[in-house]
Formats: C-alpha cells, structure tokens, sequence
C-alpha cells in the first residue's frame, strides 16, 4: 500500500494525532478511473468539506492537495485512493485544541478482486444482530469512528450472503456494512433516510440523481422491514462498486433492477 502524509511518502504519523487517539477525523474512499482519473472527486472533497465544518474542524482542500490527488492518481489507474482527514495533534484529553493544523494522509490500494463478480452476479445479503446507534450530529457524514461497523464485520456472514443488512437501534433498515441500499416498489424507489445514523454517500446521490433522470420517483424515508416484502427490486451502492443488485435479503429473493448496469456504465464505475 502506497501512503502519503501531509504532502511526503511516508506511512509515519504522530502518536498525538487526534484520528489515532479519538477517532476525531473524516475519511473519503474514491475509484480512480482506468485511465488514472478520480471519479467524482469534487463531490467527495465538498462531503469532507461538509463534514469538517460539522465537527469543527477548519479545512477545505487545498489546489496543492487536489493537484497532488490527480497526479498520484495519474500514477494509480484502476486503484482504490482512501484520504483520511484529522483534526491533526493536539495532545491529552477530549477537548479539541483551538490550533490545530489539519493531517491529510493519502493511500491507494486494489479494489478488491471479488468486486467485478459482485457486479456481475448481484449480492445475497443477511440481516445482521448489531444495531447502529443513533446520533444526528454524526449522521451522514463519513467519520473515523467506525467501531460499530468492525463489529458487524467481526461476525461470520452465511455461506449464501456476502455483505449484512443493518438496522438502527429503532430497527429501521439503514445499510449494508459498506454500502446504502434502494428498494424498488411498484410506485418508487425507496432508500433509507440517514438522518439520525449511517453513512450519505457520494455515490447514493449520483444514483438518486440518474433515477430521476429515468423518471422514477424517489423518496428518502423511514424504512421498516415490511420495504422486504413490498420491494420488486433491491440494489445498493458505494464509491467502488457502483450500484449491484441485491438479489436476497434473508428469505426474501429478487429479480435484478433492469438499470443498474447502465447507470453503472454511466458513472464509468464498471470493473
């Protein structure tokens, strides 16, 4: 894993770092196009600027730092680029120092090798024990404190599944462990509301957005388990893998959505 920390080759970083002692930071992860472009980079750079401003963190991304994410991924084509932001150092206890300078640590990675299949075979998904906490100060935004998420992936998936569905403390669906989920009906798409836990990603507004463009209605909302039930189709998404059909929850079976692999093709997320 190549890595980079504020600017220099290195994968070096203070035992004081704020990320490291408290989880207090934000992180993005982006598909670098084949041919070495970062797909949807300015959306994920305003969702840190968003989230930054929401936890009080004084940054916005810098034309050195964008100039040096689009030259490494010139040099990474087809790789995994993951920018992590911290609040940077501060030294001991909870209470964040008034001047702190920002780390910026860089890294690419493969995407992983079972991704092409996922998307062209669909996923199985099964409904995880662990609950999400709610929390709408952090509800949306994509921070370093991903402990419940390390929990339901410490559990064993069935031989069937390959990813968890995951409810809220209230038992409203939000997501799968890495992805956000949209459920078709007869009328609409569905997907949950990430108002008071998970993750609003870059990708699940790029799909919103392409599902308008269809003619769908779409609406975000409160989703309990009988969407299982009601849903022709079921599909998730990330800034990976694009959208993939679900094509189980538990007991429930589905056809594939008949537009996932265009608006894959479309956002130029194929594998």
């Amino acid at each position: 894993m190549a890595v980079w920390v504020n600017g220099v080759q290195t994968d070096q970083i203070s035992a004081l770092d704020r990320g490291l002692a408290y989880g207090d930071g934000l992180f993005a992860t982006m598909r670098v196009s084949g041919s070495g472009t970062i797909l949807m980079l300015e959306q994920h750079l305003l969702r840190l600027s968003q989230g930054a401003a929401r936890i009080g963190i004084k940054w916005s991304p810098s034309d050195m730092l964008q100039a040096q994410l689009q030259h490494l991924a010139a040099l990474h084509p087809g790789q995994c680029l993951k920018l992590v932001l911290t609040r940077g150092c501060g030294g001991r206890g909870y209470q964040p120092p008034q001047e702190a300078k920002a780390s910026e640590i860089i890294s690419f990675s493969p995407v992983p090798a079972h991704y092409p299949r996922w998307q062209q075979q669909g996923v199985a998904l099964a409904s995880s024990e662990v609950r999400l906490g709610r929390q709408p100060l952090l509800a949306g935004i994509k921070h370093l404190n991903r402990l419940e998420q390390v929990l339901i992936r410490s559990q064993a998936l069935p031989e069937w599944a390959q990813d968890w569905l995951v409810r809220d403390s209230d038992e409203l669906i939000i997501e799968t462990s890495m992805a956000n989920l949209f459920f078709v009906t007869e009328e609409e798409v569905l997907t949950p509301a990430i108002t008071r836990a998970g993750v609003a990603g870059v990708t699940r507004e790029q799909v919103i957005k392409a599902l308008l463009a269809l003619g769908y209605r779409v609406r975000c909302c409160d989703l309990d388990d009988s969407v299982l039930a009601q849903s022709r189709h079921v599909f998730l998404c990330n800034s990976l893998l694009g959208p993939v059909n679900v094509l189980r929850i538990d007991q429930y079976s589905y056809p594939p959505f008949e537009h996932t692999d265009s608006m894959r093709h479309m956002m130029d997320m194929s594998l």
